[in-house]
């Protein structure tokens, strides 16, 4: 067992960073209603907007684009439930059509969301991907009617990290008419990404990500986009999202964006690097194992491994006795005794679904904690084939 547990599950969470935390601190004594007109409304009020700022910066974005949410899910149902209500109900702007087309390894939000939508009268398009997670270019191209409303494809994947090209599906989509939105929780932070050049009219982001607070999320919605509030009630976020607005969280997940900024630059060298370590380290020395995802194009941080003829569930908790934190896929699928919906999209045929583990890295990680979870991943395995 390791001296120290080995956090490799960054997809899940991410630590808060110490700026964030002590920011949080700061933060909460700032008791007032960012809707109060006097003082201490006033001072909330500006460290909300510097919030939203951080956030926009980080994305290309307008700070007026931004509408923080309380988490990425909430940010993706309130995208796809504009299409449960007429158009004319939108702050502004007409929506194409009722239909949508998603894909078929999107996060649980996105398809529970989806088929609850089924089940009020709305069509909703899965479209497969290849054996890598990339989408079906010519299932998508096909799937575009005159009645497709809204296009969800979220930018990187959280399971195996495969990343979408997302700037050929937003230009497919604006092509025949229809919005395009990307839940981009796992890409926010990891990679580059400017939603001017992107083209793209919704994007859904998370704090907890990318070292912020939990609970708290945001939602960029472009300018003069179709939208329709999830939560009715209050004037707050400019009436696109009502509620009084958490502003420790708030000022949490901006602190989390200003300094994603300083990191990114750096971020996929020095991630990339513990984690090819990690991969190539499992699988040259342990037999019957298997990468899933796209060997290229995915996150930096992230390797999804099968272990032929092992249960996962058995492998990960081995490794927890042994100080290493890793995961069999989604967090939000973990008491599920469901096959990896992903890994059924990309193997149709195959009969491995319930053996891979999900290792992500953060920039924590140390190239100490790799080598020593290549051993200990190499004797769990050893325990369990014996």
């Amino acid at each position: 067992m390791t001296d120290k547990l080995v956090y490799l599950d960054h997809n899940a969470t991410t630590p808060l960073h110490p700026e964030v935390m002590q920011t949080l601190k700061e933060a909460m004594e700032i008791f007032g209603n960012p809707s109060s007109m006097h003082s201490f409304g006033r001072i909330a009020r500006q460290q909300v907007e510097q919030a939203r700022a951080n956030v926009a910066s980080l994305l290309g974005a307008l700070p007026e684009e931004i509408v923080f949410v309380g988490s990425g899910s909430e940010g993706n149902n309130t995208v796809l439930s504009i299409l449960s209500c007429p158009s004319k109900c939108c702050a502004y702007g007409e929506i194409h059509g009722p239909d949508i087309v998603t894909t078929a390894i999107e996060h649980p939000c996105v398809l529970d969301t989806t088929r609850c939508l089924q089940d009020r009268g709305a069509h909703v398009a899965f479209i497969g991907v290849d054996q890598y997670g990339k989408i079906n270019f010519d299932a998508l191209d096909k799937a575009l009617t005159k009645k497709i409303g809204v296009v969800s494809v979220m930018t990187a994947n959280n399971e195996i990290g495969t990343l979408q090209d997302i700037k050929r599906i937003a230009a497919l989509c604006h092509e025949r008419g229809a919005l395009f939105h990307t839940d981009a929780v796992q890409a926010f932070g990891k990679i580059p990404m400017n939603v001017r050049d992107l083209d793209i009219d919704f994007l859904t982001l998370s704090g907890h990500k990318i070292y912020g607070p939990k609970g708290i999320g945001a939602l960029y919605v472009r300018r003069k986009a179709p939208f329709l509030p999830l939560i009715h009630g209050g004037h707050q976020e400019r009436g696109l999202r009502g509620g009084t607005e958490s502003v420790p969280l708030i000022v949490g997940i901006g602190k989390a964006a200003e300094i994603a900024r300083k990191y990114l630059p750096g971020y996929h060298a020095k991630v990339r690097l513990l984690r090819d370590w990690l991969e190539r380290g499992i699988l040259d020395s342990i037999p019957d194992t298997e990468l899933n995802g796209h060997p290229t194009q995915r996150l930096s941080n992230t390797t999804n491994i099968t272990f032929r003829g092992l249960e996962s569930e058995a492998l990960l908790l081995l490794l927890d006795q042994e100080g290493i934190c890793a995961s069999t896929g989604s967090a939000c699928l973990a008491d599920s005794d469901e096959p990896s919906h992903v890994l059924q999209a990309m193997k149709p045929d195959g009969n491995s679904l319930r053996q891979m583990i999900r290792f992500s890295l953060g920039l924590s990680n140390e190239n100490s904690e790799v080598q020593e979870s290549v051993a200990l991943v190499r004797k769990c395995v050893a325990m369990l084939a014996s």
